[in-house]
């Protein structure tokens, strides 16, 4: 997995390339955490390129998601496949957050 961040205004923008698979999450630790403190303006995650996400790659969501809320930023999924939309319809992420095409 690689974490690509750009930041123009208040509007970070996170391509996520491979497998956000467990192994993929915890080495994803330290970059997300830069994220989330970017977390007052919009969070643009870039999922065209990513393949898979498992449970830990959700819960990097809800992670990211929970700190826009506190900071009253917002975020937003862009581009998911078709396999990570069904993943999203089966654990309720379609209604949790914003997703654009």
């Amino acid at each position: 997995m690689n974490i690509e961040t750009n930041k123009l205004d208040d509007v970070t923008t996170v391509k996520m390339i491979g497998r956000l698979d467990t192994a993929a999450a915890q080495e994803a630790t330290k970059d997300i955490e830069a994220i989330e403190a970017e977390a007052a303006g919009t969070i643009v995650l870039d999922c065209s390129e990513m393949t898979y996400i498992s449970s830990s790659g959700l819960r990097i969501f809800l992670t990211l998601r929970k700190a826009a809320a506190n900071k009253g930023g917002k975020v937003i999924v862009k581009s998911i496949s078709n396999d990570i939309r069904q993943v999203f319809m089966m654990t309720g992420f379609l209604n949790l957050f914003e997703i654009e095409d």
